[in-house]
């Protein structure tokens, strides 16, 4: 199936569309693709918001336990993880979304997530249009802000995540993941089992991580004050660049994995028991 590399779901989604077309007439295919496609995203809307439950217990725990109620729950993301990329909730804005409607005061670290800015241009939108109170930080910002205990908890989503719980997710989130060992703040993943390739065991080995256009970082895309789209060249003409899309966060560094089957430590034992787990 020809799909991008590094992500699972897109492989995962044609897989499920080919076992149901291929044995169907051309006639037939068309209406049965619609409805697979339906049930897809209605299921796609009851795994985000479960995940988003469990996570939020999470979070709701975290914040009776915070000593200093002076400050709202400080949580830091990376990359886009929200109703943009999946469908009404997200992964890990999910969790944010329900810690918000639980009533838990929060504010959110966005990284801005260069090269392509998700972070800056989508988290921060939706963010805005939830009413949810946020700052946007450059992407090494996250380490020094967990260094003065100005982060609580970081949760992130998955573009892939192995059997034995290492975590494929945006160029940025293996460097989030040590500075939060180092400063002993749990790091969360939300995904749903989908993301779980059953079928590798090491991210470093198993996992292709595709590379992108070098002219993504070299240059920047923009609005201008009269709100026109420029793009600039942000290095000298001839500059050499490379543009890994993704990084891998070993499964050590991963707090658990928050799916919407349930919150599981991020270990073979445990994933494995996620096939069999009842949807929610």
């Amino acid at each position: 199936l020809g799909t991008r590399p590094t992500a699972v779901n897109l492989a995962w989604a044609l897989a499920q569309a080919e076992k149901v077309l291929a044995p169907l007439s051309l006639e037939q295919q068309p209406g049965a693709a619609l409805l697979l496609a339906e049930k897809m995203a209605d299921q796609d809307v009851a795994n985000c918001e479960a995940i988003g439950q469990h996570g939020s217990q999470i979070l709701e725990k975290l914040w009776r336990d915070k000593v200093d109620h002076s400050t709202p729950l400080q949580i830091l993301t990376h990359c886009n993880a929200g109703w943009l990329a999946t469908v009404d909730w997200g992964t890990a804005l999910a969790v944010i979304y329900k810690t918000r409607e639980a009533g838990v005061p929060l504010h959110v670290w966005v990284d801005e997530t260069r090269p392509r800015n998700q972070g800056a241009a989508l988290t921060t939108w939706e963010l805005a249009h939830q009413g949810i109170d946020h700052t946007l930080i450059v992407d090494n910002t996250g380490g020094y802000l967990m260094q003065k205990g100005m982060v609580d908890v970081c949760v992130v989503g998955s573009d892939r995540t192995t059997v034995n719980g290492d975590v494929c997710n945006k160029i940025g989130t293996y460097l989030k993941a040590l500075a939060a060992r180092d400063n002993h703040i749990p790091f969360y993943v939300a995904l749903p089992v989908s993301s779980i390739d059953f079928s590798v065991s090491e991210g470093l080995k198993d996992i292709p991580i595709e590379q992108r256009d070098p002219a993504e970082v070299s240059h920047i895309t923009g609005l201008d004050t009269r709100g026109k789209l420029h793009t600039v060249n942000l290095a000298p003409a001839g500059t050499k660049a490379v543009n890994y899309g993704f990084d891998i966060t070993p499964a050590r560094l991963v707090s658990g994995l928050v799916t919407e089957k349930g919150v599981c430590p991020a270990d073979r034992q445990h994933i494995l028991a996620l096939q069999d787990a009842p949807e929610p």
